[in-house]
């Protein structure tokens, strides 16, 4: 009996560890071969599914990539849900033959992709923007690029990305709400300047991760999204991924 606990101990710390180091392990979806690269996000199957890949955003770079890692590969999806988007792509994490690192995660290293901050479940989420950071640190790929990272004081330069995924950093000066809106404001002119929208449905998820909004007025902060507007830039926050807070010695990605 002793010895059966025993293993039955060590069974258990060894899938534990497995799930630390590999937390994006999801139930598989199945398995299939690339028959085509469709664009920077997009695979299609031999059997003619299409797969969108789950928690990135692509870059100038992604598609490239994606034929090179691909191309021709079997492959393992990974997902919490197989429900086709409204295109009929089927969302999921992609693992090449036995590989426990999810494609998405070697384009984020490589500085290959933007992390979308789409992936609910936290420690995959943390894995998928760690990659991303390191790849910052490092002025891999896209980071290599000054501007890859926009400055919050130069709405201009985020304006001319309306329609773009983009990352933009910078100083909360004033956190206010209109109607169901509430927003984080980072010019002092409300029209022109720079700012961020969160919508009041989207509150209980700030609270449920301990975050209040006021909290963030004089703080500085890393947000992604797609960036609209008219006059001045706005980016809609609907998950709480798209906001990092960042400390007071952490060096960021924009140009004074």
């Amino acid at each position: 009996m002793t010895r059966l606990l025993h293993l039955i101990v060590a069974c258990l710390l060894v899938a534990r560890s497995t799930a630390l180091a590999n937390p994006c392990q999801f139930e598989s979806q199945d398995e299939g071969r690339v028959a085509a690269i469709v664009d920077a996000r997009s695979v299609r199957l031999d059997d003619g599914r299409e797969i969108r890949l789950s928690g990135i955003e692509p870059t100038a770079a992604t598609k490239q990539a994606l034929a090179s890692l691909l191309s021709g590969r079997d492959v393992t999806l990974r997902s919490a849900d197989d429900t086709p988007d409204r295109y009929g792509r089927q969302g999921a994490l992609v693992f090449v033959g036995g590989s426990d690192t999810p494609v998405q995660a070697t384009l984020l290293a490589r500085g290959d992709a933007m992390v979308s901050a789409e992936i609910a479940d936290k420690d995959c989420a943390a894995s998928l923007m760690a990659s991303e950071a390191a790849a910052r640190r490092q002025k891999m790929g896209s980071w290599a690029d000054p501007s890859a990272i926009k400055n919050a004081e130069s709405p201009d330069d985020i304006l001319a990305e309306i329609g773009r995924f983009t990352v933009v950093e910078g100083k909360v000066l004033s956190v206010r709400q209109a109607g169901a809106t509430t927003y984080l404001n980072f010019g002092r002119n409300w029209t022109r300047g720079f700012a961020v929208t969160i919508s009041k449905r989207t509150l209980p998820a700030f609270e449920g991760a301990g975050i209040s909004l006021k909290s963030l007025e004089n703080r500085r902060i890393r947000v992604r999204g797609w960036v609209e507007g008219s006059t001045g830039p706005r980016i809609e926050v609907r998950l709480v991924g798209q906001v990092e807070l960042l400390g007071a010695n952490e060096p960021t990605g924009v140009r004074p």
